[in-house]
């Protein structure tokens, strides 16, 4: 029998990520794994009210997400504990400017160029609804197909209970194939 632990979020773990947005003529970075998929076509960012980099994101409604492996989650962790309200992080990341406009980490493995469709409000949250412009990734992690090879880039994941880091894992099995054991 499963026990009642309340109403609480259980869907961890997710990709650690740093969110990247131009203020004026620099960055400013933030750690965020708040970040999920909606559909085929948008992914969602949700920041706490408070963060700066809320500001600097409406104003420009653009902003990129960097996908964070071990190499430079030193860096990113660092993100997350400071404000850019009072320490300037531009210089955190060595960086290039994307297609888009926004800034790209060049350590990481995968960075995707979003625009904000919408922003949906809940009580200390603005989650960012956006379009993805441009994925860039290095092409060590392309298949032969030119898809993502999650079996060699191993973004780091996060849980949120317990606030800590993981790695990703072996494989399991192929979507849809459990289907063939009838017996399931």
């Amino acid at each position: 029998m499963k026990k009642n632990i309340g109403s609480q979020l259980a869907l961890y773990p997710t990709p650690v990520t740093v969110i990247g947005a131009m203020d004026e003529n620099k960055p400013t970075w933030t750690l965020v794994a708040h970040i999920g998929i909606i559909g085929h076509d948008r992914v969602l960012v949700s920041l706490a009210v408070p963060h700066f980099i809320n500001r600097v994101i409406k104003e420009n409604q653009k902003f990129s997400i960097n996908i964070v492996d071990e190499g430079i989650l030193p860096q990113a962790d660092y993100s997350g504990s400071v404000t850019g309200a009072k320490e300037d992080k531009s210089e955190l990341f060595e960086y290039e400017v994307g297609n888009a406009g926004t800034p790209l980490i060049k350590k990481s493995p995968l960075v995707m160029e979003c625009t904000v469709d919408d922003i949906y409000n809940t009580p200390n949250f603005e989650s960012f609804i956006c379009t993805i412009d441009n994925t860039y990734v290095e092409e060590e992690y392309l298949n032969e197909e030119e898809k993502i090879n999650y079996h060699v880039l191993k973004p780091v994941l996060f849980e949120f209970p317990t606030y800590e880091y993981l790695r990703t894992g072996d494989v399991i099995g192929k979507c849809l194939s459990f289907r063939e054991n009838k017996k399931i």
